[in-house]
């Protein structure tokens, strides 16, 4: 019979009786805690050996390493695989940090949770389930969001890093597979349950955490039929903190003075620009459920069906607490204390030093400013998601071939109702001939010692008290953002691979493969939306009118570091109401809005046309892979052709509103080269190599012709490239492995990527005032960026001319004239001390899995420049006393880190099974910010995360044959983040304070 899916071992069927099963399910198992490269195991591998009903040889760490080792030592090309050391039991709770533990993938998180997986330092890398590939909820090319799947219904997961002419094409670091079990593979039947709960320190809450597994196969006639039904329910509480300061203004020397008049420094320094405390709050509640069913009448033909769902709810409920105008006052304000800041070098050129404010207060010294505001987001990411694939496999013969369909699906609806207070402090005057909405409040900071704590300025005389701070009459509504869009994203696959034996008519060549792949995908977007920004206090709503919809913002903002500085006492609409009774609340909101003097009107949400875009894209693929054995040698060389149409409708407004719809079409031809070979040295040693070649798209939002505006002062505009090419990768790998004792290994790997059409994302900043702080409010916006027409002005423009339309950033994609390389090395090693039962006892359950890798990059021509921020040229310039502006530098890669590392420390013996993972990885730009910072913001270039490592660690006991009890936790040392703005250990602009997470619970398995 023909097997497809997650291989099992056949010496599973040595083992009788009602454990039989669990062998099954773990043999050929790779590492639960550090996975190892594998393939299907080879028929001469050494059987498991049972000597009675009661004894398990495949299960638990220890036994999976051996079957991991073996399965390495027959592999011909680079994939890795992890897989459960139990049902339901992948080594952590989140895909992404299970996939941590490969060699040369690390992972990014947002508010503390894995959402994004770097392969050799790149985000572009494929997700499939079961071989067919996912589509995700945005617009992106990577697949289904590692967190819309719970971890306890996959039985493993499988890293191709080195393709064959097989492999899909569309990744650059490698093909991620995430396998469910098969049922015909299944010798007893299969009943599991795991019930845990997930306690977050930051919340103070509990959320469960359910799973099972049903699966079972029955004799019909003279084949076999069998189901496997695996579900969970998972609830998740996600919350960091990520204080942002913005000094990205330039005072320069004799023009500062104190808040009392004294003259300020003899020297230009950076002043405090912008503070903003954000608290993450994603809840997530998360639905899975996946199901095989297989049918075999004949040992040489089957049949199989496959379904998986996701059914996800990602709710924020997050709030900013903002110091703003605060440019205004900088120059009366000179700070206490000062920090040398050492910019470093970029581009070849040294930018020098400059001081920068550390530690001070920012009194009202100019009217109305600086002002204090309460921001409250609250929506939701609804993505109901699905994969379907039917199938046969038939063989006859030296002849093999496999027919197979399949559809991905994944439709998302992400309500919003975000808005903005601002406070009117009662102890402070409101003046002027148009009265603005907001005046001054006094604010303290202390940016010492590495930490971005402020706040309330309580020492001063116009501080406001906390009742002050908590009554409605002192607080108006300002920003009101409400929106209701849709992304459908959709992919249609028909496949047929066939294979031609070849072993016994040939020296060498083992056999033939060849196949076709015809692929339709589409992403459509709808924008319904409404917003409003108010400036004049004419226009704002007082808190008195709506306070039936404001509450307490939370107070926790201390709980991450113990700190004192922060915002502690505001008030924010409530986000209860705001997510349940959206509707409501607007209705609330628009009808404070209809009793104001100043007219202004908030319509309910309508569809957006200029934001509206859908590209198709087809493609048909043809391969040829022989596949040969010699002596030492085996691998297999093919050839990969690709044919791939693409198409990008979006509309064009016209004169009076008048829309026209546009279709830019696209298409390109490739032709992708694939070699493995694999040598076995000696019986110990085996050494591995590839060349191959691969492509990687644009991501949909890159190519689409609309144009999407949002209410954002700062937010930049995403202008879509339609004429971007795709990615060419050209990848080399050699390894080489030592198997020095039973179940250890010592592994060295060298890789190299050459890439040309590199995706660089550019920004482009608007002019600002560098007294006033002023932008453009009129178009065409002749000092730059673009005209938006629905951006709030905010405290951009004077209050006279309050209102709707503003020149802000705008971004688009462009492929890098130049070649890339990246070049690394990988490090694995793993050993455990059973071997050494009889001489040190329960110390033979002690094991260490550890690996490393090294990585750069190199080359590229497209540059980020200080330009991007219209305030870095002065700084720069002052700094490195060059007069040069504008400062470039080559992008790069972004979340790439030159170094990484992990060491897991395990033990398993008597029952119990424990391990620490301590995993660490180096410095990397990226453009995830807090509070939507941009490159207009962070001096022109993406900021760098400091380097970091975390702790995450487990232990469980079996209380019987049937049932264990555990405590996991994640983040245990509570590891912060770093963020700096030009270099490393620069001018530290953000902080993250992520949760710390404990999992406990039982799992029960017959």
């Amino acid at each position: 019979m023909i097997s497809i899916g997650t291989a099992v071992a056949k010496s599973a069927h040595q083992i009788t009786g009602p454990k039989r099963l669990l062998v099954a399910l773990l043999a050929g198992t790779a590492m639960t805690l550090s996975a190892s490269p594998a393939s299907a195991q080879d028929a001469d591998a050494p059987a498991v050996e049972a000597e009675d009903d009661d004894v398990i040889v495949v299960s638990g760490i220890l036994s999976s390493l051996k079957t991991a080792l073996n399965e390495k030592r027959q592999a011909d090309s680079l994939v890795e695989i992890i897989q459960a050391e139990a049902i339901g039991k992948l080594p952590d709770q989140n895909l992404a940090e299970v996939l941590e533990n490969i060699t040369g993938i690390q992972i990014t998180r947002e508010a503390g949770v894995g959402t994004g997986v770097q392969i050799r330092g790149s985000n572009d890398n494929r997700t499939e389930i079961n071989g067919v590939g996912t589509v995700g909820s945005g617009s992106g090319r990577s697949g289904i969001n590692f967190e819309d799947v719970n971890a306890a219904i996959i039985s493993s997961v499988e890293v191709i890093k080195a393709p064959t002419a097989m492999t899909t094409e569309g990744s650059v670091g490698g093909t991620i597979n995430l396998r469910t079990i098969r049922p015909l593979d299944l010798r007893d039947p299969l009943i599991a349950a795991r019930v845990q709960g997930e306690y977050s320190e930051l919340s103070k809450s509990i959320q469960p955490r359910i799973s099972a597994s049903f699966g079972n196969n029955w004799a019909v006639g003279d084949g076999e039929v069998g189901i496997v039904l695996s579900g969970s329910y998972a609830k998740q509480d996600a919350l960091s903190f990520r204080p942002r300061v913005d000094r990205d203004t330039l005072t320069a020397q004799g023009t500062g003075v104190t808040a009392t008049g004294a003259p300020g420094p003899a020297f230009d320094y950076l002043g405090i620009q912008f503070l903003n405390q954000e608290l993450e709050d994603f809840k997530y509640e998360t639905y899975n459920l996946a199901g095989t069913l297989e049918y075999a009448p004949t040992d040489s033909l089957k049949f199989y069906f496959d379904g998986f769902y996701n059914k996800q709810t990602r709710k924020q409920e997050s709030t900013r607490i903002q110091a703003s105008g605060v440019s205004n006052v900088q120059r009366t304000n000179v700070p206490d204390t000062f920090e040398t800041v050492d910019f470093g070098s970029l581009g070849g050129v040294d930018l020098g030093s400059i001081q920068a404010a550390e530690t001070g207060t920012l009194q009202p010294t100019v009217a109305n400013k600086p002002n204090l505001r309460f921001s409250s987001d609250v929506g939701a990411r609804l993505t109901d998601s699905n994969l379907l694939r039917l199938g046969t496999e038939w063989e006859s013969g030296r002849f093999k071939a496999r027919v197979e369909a399949s559809r991905s699906l994944s439709s998302t609806r992400t309500p919003d109702l975000s808005t903005t207070l601002n406070f009117i402090n009662p102890n402070t005057p409101l003046t002027g001939a148009t009265l603005p909405n907001d005046n001054g409040t006094p604010f303290a900071y202390d940016l010492s010692g590495g930490t971005l704590a402020f706040g309330i300025d309580t020492s001063s005389a116009v501080a406001p008290t906390i009742a002050q701070l908590l009554d409605p009459s002192n607080v108006v509504l300002d920003a009101v953002s409400v929106g209701n869009n849709t992304t459908r994203n959709v992919e249609y696959v028909g496949r047929m691979d066939f294979s031609l034996a070849l072993d016994d008519l040939t020296g060498f060549l083992t056999s033939f493969d060849w196949g076709y792949r015809y692929n339709d995908t589409s992403t459509e977007f709808n924008e319904f939306t409404s917003s409003i920004g108010l400036s004049a206090l004419r226009d704002s709503p007082n808190g008195t009118v709506f306070s039936e919809l404001l509450v307490a913002g939370p107070s926790i903002f201390g709980r991450a570091d113990g700190r004192s500085l922060f915002f502690g006492d505001f008030l924010i609409i409530d986000p209860n109401l705001a997510y349940s009774d959206q509707a409501g609340t607007l209705a609330t909101l628009q009808a404070a809005l209809a009793g104001e003097p100043g007219g202004r009107r908030l319509a309910d949400p309508s569809f957006e046309p200029a934001s509206f875009y859908k590209i198709t894209e087809t493609s048909h693929a043809v391969y040829g892979q022989l596949n040969f054995a010699a002596g030492i040698f085996s691998g297999n060389a093919g050839l990969r052709y690709v044919d791939t149409i693409v198409n990008s409708l979006g509309n064009n407004i016209g004169a009076g509103g008048t829309i026209t719809q546009v279709t830019t079409p696209g298409k390109y031809q490739v032709l992708l080269p694939r070699l493995n070979l694999a040598a076995n040295l000696t019986d110990d040693i085996v050494a591995r190599a590839s060349y191959g070649q691969d492509i990687n798209r644009p991501n949909f939002n890159d190519l689409k012709t609309s144009v999407r505006f949002t209410s954002g002062p700062n937010t930049a505009v995403v202008i879509g490239n339609p004429d971007l090419a795709p990615e060419k990768v050209t990848s080399y790998d050699a390894s080489l492995s030592y198997y020095f004792a039973p179940a250890a290994v010592f592994s060295v790997g060298v890789f190299h990527k050459r890439r040309t059409n590199l995706f660089v994302t550019q920004e482009f900043a608007p002019a600002v005032e560098p007294v006033t702080g002023f932008k453009d409010f009129t178009p065409p916006c002749e000092g730059g960026g673009i005209f938006n027409p629905i951006a709030d002005r905010n405290v951009f423009v004077d209050p006279a001319n309050a209102g709707n339309g503003l020149c802000v950033p705008v971004t688009t994609t462009i492929n890098d004239p130049g070649v890339t390389k990246q070049t690394g090395v990988e490090v694995a090693f793993q050993y455990d001390l059973s071997s050494f039962e009889d001489s040190i006892g329960f110390a033979s359950g002690f094991g260490l899995a550890a690996n490393y890798t090294y990585q750069k990059f190199s080359g590229g021509e497209a540059t980020n420049s200080s330009a991007a921020d219209s305030r870095a040229n002065a700084i720069f310039n002052s700094s490195s006393g060059l007069n040069s502006a504008p400062y470039t530098a080559v992008q790069g890669l972004l979340d790439f880190s030159p170094h990484a590392y992990n060491i897991t420390l395990f033990y398993e013996k008597y029952g119990l099974s424990a391990r620490a993972r301590y995993t660490w990885r180096d410095a990397f730009r990226t453009n995830d910010t807090a509070g939507g910072a941009t490159l207009g913001s962070t001096l022109g270039f993406p900021v760098v995360t400091s380097a970091r490592g975390q702790l995450n660690g487990g232990i469980t006991y079996d209380l019987t044959d049937n049932i264990n009890i555990g405590v996991e936790g994640v983040n245990l040392t509570k590891s912060e983040i770093k963020q700096y703005c030009v270099n490393d250990g620069a001018l530290l602009c953000f902080q993250g304070l992520p949760d710390r997470r404990l999992t406990f619970g039982a799992s029960i398995r017959f």
